[in-house]
């Protein structure tokens, strides 16, 4: 049996400085605790992507992948708009960052301003708050495009929180190549 200690405060892991997130719930209902989560999340990442100059966004540091910051922020907005409002909600709209011919485009076509491409990541996000905060049960579907089949808003909060967390440690990893900058 183990006693327990208290862990000391320089033992946890770094929080970013500007790191002015809000607070995930400890309790609250199931879309509370879904939709904090998903927050946190973005805001992990748009504190990942701050302070660096727009140019070094863009850099593909972690050879040989093709990743960069700009590519994420891209991939995240079409992400946001793929599952909350082509999928979810049926909205008929064009998909961003993406073709037939040129499917990586969100990745491998850096060009345009990043300053539009976080106002194109933030609009999106904003969109899909407004799907989730009208949706009146987490119970509701759209169709998975990929199968043709139901899929509920709550699965696709999870997994937008899964796509965030994941693209958030390759997020790590380039700032850290740009600029030696780390936290959570």
């Amino acid at each position: 049996m183990t006693e327990k200690t208290e862990i000391p405060a320089e033992n946890y892991a770094p929080s970013w400085d500007s790191g002015d997130r809000d607070p995930l719930p400890l309790v609250g209902d199931e879309r509370e605790v879904l939709t904090s989560f998903l927050d946190w999340q973005r805001r992990t990442f748009e504190l990942k992507c701050s302070g660096v100059p727009a140019e070094r966004l863009s850099d593909k540091g972690v050879p040989p992948s093709g990743l960069s910051l700009h590519g994420l922020l891209r991939h995240l907005a079409g992400a946001e708009r793929w599952w909350f409002r082509i999928q979810f909600a049926g909205e008929d709209v064009p998909l961003l960052y993406y073709s037939d011919d040129d499917p990586d485009q969100d990745f491998e076509s850096l060009d345009g301003d990043v300053g539009q491409a976080f106002a194109v990541w933030r609009a999106e996000c904003d969109r899909s708050r407004r799907i989730v905060a009208d949706a009146p049960s987490l119970d509701l579907t759209g169709v998975h495009a990929a199968s043709g089949k139901p899929v509920s808003l709550r699965r696709i909060l999870v997994h937008m929180t899964a796509e965030y967390a994941r693209h958030n440690g390759h997020a790590d990893l380039l700032r850290e190549r740009i600029d030696g900058a780390t936290g959570h």
